[in-house]
């Protein structure tokens, strides 16, 4: 991969920066380290002598820099071949075959999320969700790009995959039929009472212009004026900063939308309204933003600007706590180390390292029928080991209080798909705005 699609790739890792590698700092680091960089030769040394195989040293050169990677903090990784074409493959779309954002955790194969309207959201597959068998091939302990090239294939063509997905007792089939995927990182509905409903799905390219001309579409749609907006920002990973700030921007007429702070001087900077976007294109209108588990990194700096700024009440679920900026620093023209360079705070000061973004209204995703036994493993930034610690240092106690019963929120997924409701979370939000009038529900205080 030329440097070139590098650079485009930086969208979707929260790239802020491309950082050339340079060798004064490196000449430092030898001079400190060198009787420790003399056990890494002793320990190769032995490797190459003694193992019981033959090593290439490519492979020990790779494990050298994963290991040291892996020290660091789940983020922060060495990027080539198979990683970066995937990274490519997330801008461009259109390939064939599942629809699935999937992550190599301990040796198994977990979805991170599939993607709207993709063959494996239709067929049932959800985050979390662990991927043990293709076609009755145990994956477990492969590598990811064998088990993404497998998922790959023609159009139209099946693959099935044995799933554990926790609160289930026994793993389960799913039979998938391969598709073109053509990646929509912002979709939109209007719904009963003029009321939009944006989904963000990731924060590729171009998010902020595509999320203006969604809003301009559904005024266009609506059969008079707009009474309010929903912003869809469950199960979305993050994605570019730039993009999270342009799409803010677009809902805040002034202050402050995010900061970052790193070791580097270069490192800290801040984002202000008004950079990108003029004005609030949704002025005097209401906004919920609904966030879940999997709202992560540019989700958590658009939930928390829109809070903060009491632009939007926040609804749903904690979000996964990412409050980390990974940088993308090209080694040569096919490899990059994506590093861990700063972290960014909401306008009010607050890292959502670990805590997340608490919503304003917690509602729990009711449509779930596994969701008491899902509650219990959901995985978030503080679970990933090797994760940044708050520099607030909140207790574990502090973070769970988000799961306690509240006596609105007692339906089961049964009577609820009785009523023909099939997303709670999002039926709870539209009829908040419907029920309230527009001056009431998250306006602006002047």
């Amino acid at each position: 991969m030329k440097i070139a699609n590098l650079l485009r790739s930086a969208a979707l890792v929260t790239a802020v920066a491309i950082i050339p590698a340079t060798t004064a700092g490196v000449a430092q680091v030898e001079g400190r380290a060198g009787p420790e960089f003399a056990k890494v030769l002793a320990v190769y040394q032995r490797i190459k002598a003694s193992y019981v195989e033959p090593v290439e040293d490519d492979v020990l050169m790779r494990g050298m820099i994963d290991g040291m990677l892996s020290a660091l903090d789940p983020h922060s990784a060495y990027l080539d071949g198979g990683d970066l074409q995937r990274l490519e493959t997330m801008i461009d779309g259109n390939y064939s075959g599942l629809g699935l954002s999937v992550v190599m955790e301990d040796g198994a194969v977990k979805i991170i999320s599939p993607f709207r309207g993709s063959p494996a959201e239709k067929a049932g597959l959800k985050a979390g969700d662990f991927i043990t068998h293709l076609d009755g091939k145990l994956i477990y302990g492969g590598s990811l790009d064998e088990a993404v090239a497998q998922m790959r294939g023609k159009e139209g063509t099946q693959i099935k995959l044995t799933v554990f997905r926790t609160g289930r007792e026994e793993p389960f089939d799913v039979t998938v039929t391969r598709g073109v995927i053509e990646l929509e990182p912002v979709t939109w509905e209007l719904e009963d009472g003029n009321i939009g409903h944006i989904m963000i799905n990731e924060f590729s390219r171009d998010v902020g212009s595509d999320v203006f001309s969604a809003w301009q579409e559904l005024r266009e749609k609506a059969t008079g004026r707009m009474n309010g907006l929903v912003l869809d920002l469950r199960s979305n990973p993050g994605g570019s900063l730039d993009e999270a700030v342009a799409l803010s921007d677009l809902f805040l007429s002034d202050g402050r939308i995010v900061s970052q702070r790193g070791r580097a001087r270069g490192e800290n900077i801040t984002y202000d309204a008004e950079t990108v976007f003029r004005g609030d294109i949704a002025e005097g209108l209401p906004i919920i933003v609904l966030i879940d588990s999997g709202s992560a990194s540019a989700s958590e700096i658009v939930a928390g600007a829109l809070q903060d700024h009491r632009r939007a009440v926040v609804m749903g679920e904690r979000s996964f706590g990412k409050g980390s900026v990974q940088s993308l620093l090209p080694l040569g023209r096919d490899a990059a180390l994506k590093l861990t360079t700063a972290r960014y705070y909401t306008p009010s000061g607050h890292s959502v390292q670990e805590g997340g973004i608490k919503p304003d209204i917690a509602v729990p995703q009711l449509s779930d029928p596994d969701l008491a036994k899902r509650a219990k493993f959901t995985l978030r930034e503080s679970d990933l080991r090797g994760h940044l610690i708050n520099e607030a240092g909140l207790a574990d106690e502090a973070l769970e209080k988000d799961q306690r019963q509240d006596p609105r929120f007692q339906l089961t997924a049964e009577q609820l798909e009785k009523q023909g409701i099939k997303d709670f979370q999002l039926h709870y939000a539209l009829e908040t705005l419907r029920r309230t009038a527009p001056n009431k529900v998250a306006a602006r205080s002047r």
